[in-house]
């Protein structure tokens, strides 16, 4: 994939010991636009946490680090967001939700992003 593609990552966190905080630091090294959305604002490597669900235009991929049971309240908004594929990373597997994206055009992984970028096939 190109570069310079915006990715969204669902469930950022100022805590550099969290994925969805790595994620954000290698998406931004990596050359991606990363689109952090967390719980509480804040900033991970110069990236503002936007919270809620801002609208957000040219969307290439969603990242997610959000466990499956809190996932139904944003599948609306991530859905809207009309991401090429939606990354369940490891402990956000959700079959319903994958069935969902499916459904609306969307194509569903379950990878690990830090995975995916360290391996080159992001």
């Amino acid at each position: 994939m190109k570069k310079h593609e915006r990715v969204v990552v669902i469930g950022a966190s100022t805590n550099p010991d969290r994925y969805a905080y790595k994620a954000t630091v290698a998406l931004k090294k990596s050359g991606y636009i990363p689109i952090p959305i967390g719980l509480r604002e804040g900033e991970i490597d110069n990236v503002d946490i936007l919270t809620g669900t801002p609208k957000v235009s040219d969307v290439d991929s969603v990242t997610l680090y959000l466990g499956a049971s809190r996932q139904p309240a944003m599948y609306d908004y991530i859905l809207s967001l009309n991401p090429k594929r939606i990354i369940f990373n490891p402990g956000t597997e959700n079959e319903e939700f994958k069935q969902l994206a499916t459904q609306n055009g969307v194509e569903p992984i379950e990878a690990c992003t830090l995975v995916m970028l360290s391996i080159g096939n992001f």
